[in-house]
């Protein structure tokens, strides 16, 4: 049995191919990478201090210690897992480096059985610090994290699972001896679940939003690039899928891609074009997915 769902050799074409469909992708992958940039360019660092400010400064001896450690929060569909991959796919062009991409598979939770979920936990970071090399960064991704870094204050919590946060919080501590090699991602669409000594650990706890009426046009426009739409239709679109016609709620990424488009395809297919208004009949019929609590 395998603890990782998928295991990806970066750089990687088709990541980087897929990665132009994420839209607002650039704002995350800059402030993310801006930050990871202090661990992995140490050498840079020292460069640039003494460009600068004709000294090493203190400081840089600090950012050893950051960990790290990125969370990634937010209601499902909001492109959470798609942008770590993606994120990890372009660290690596840009530092000229390969990569290793591990996705941790929830079956690290183990049948219960004394200590598994902790021994699990072990192996998948000691993956993680074999696949990370001089010259290779290594990426966990612990999707849907708040089911592993549950936190501890819970009355419910069984002594297990409290063994295996405790593993986790252990080995993310570890990862600061890889100097920036090993990078964890966590995942989660209720923050509010996870331990509070891993949220201080996280270097950045970025938030994924739905996407706004300017997203969710862009979405629109470039999945159907080549159907026959207006300017004014592709607001329309954008506006029918937003909060102010859906209780409040607007459509996730996820429900735009995997749920009304391609029924709305389906509809079409194979007799007649796709247009506008089969898109709207669609979108009137679908509901936007729930927001997990």
């Amino acid at each position: 049995m395998s603890i990782f769902d998928k295991t990806i050799e970066l750089p990687s074409a088709d990541i980087k191919q897929k990665t132009q469909s994420l839209i607002g992708f650039s704002a995350k992958f800059n402030r993310i990478y801006t930050n990871l940039k202090l661990l992995l360019d140490q050498e840079g660092l020292i460069k640039w201090s003494m460009q600068h400010h004709k000294s090493t400064l203190p400081a840089i001896a600090h950012l050893t210690d950051k960990y790290p450690l990125i969370i990634l929060e937010g209601d499902a569909g909001t492109g959470k897992t798609a942008s770590a991959i993606a994120i990890a796919d372009a660290m690596t062009r840009d530092l000229g480096k390969e990569g290793y991409f591990l996705k941790l598979s929830t079956r690290v939770r183990g049948e219960g059985l004394h200590g598994e979920m902790g021994q699990l936990v072990n192996n998948a970071f000691q993956e993680l610090k074999t696949q990370a090399g001089k010259n290779r960064i290594a990426f966990l991704l612990i999707d849907e994290a708040d089911a592993i870094a549950t936190t501890r204050s819970t009355t419910q919590m069984h002594q297990e699972e409290k063994a295996a946060v405790n593993t986790l919080i252990q080995k993310i501590d570890e990862m600061r001896e890889m100097q920036g090699r090993a990078i964890i991602f966590m995942s989660t669409n209720r923050l509010h679940f996870i331990d509070e000594a891993i949220i201080r650990r996280a270097a950045i706890v970025l938030t994924f939003e739905r996407p706004n009426n300017e997203e969710r046009k862009e979405l629109f426009k470039n999945d159907l690039a080549g159907v026959a739409l207006t300017d004014n239709e592709l607001n329309e679109l954008a506006d029918l899928t937003g909060p102010e016609f859906n209780n409040g709620l607007g459509f996730s990424f996820s429900d735009l891609r995997l749920k009304v488009v391609p029924e709305a395809i389906a509809k079409c297919y194979p007799k007649q074009p796709l247009n506008f208004t089969v898109l709207k009949e669609t979108i009137n019929v679908i509901k936007p997915s729930p927001k997990i609590i």
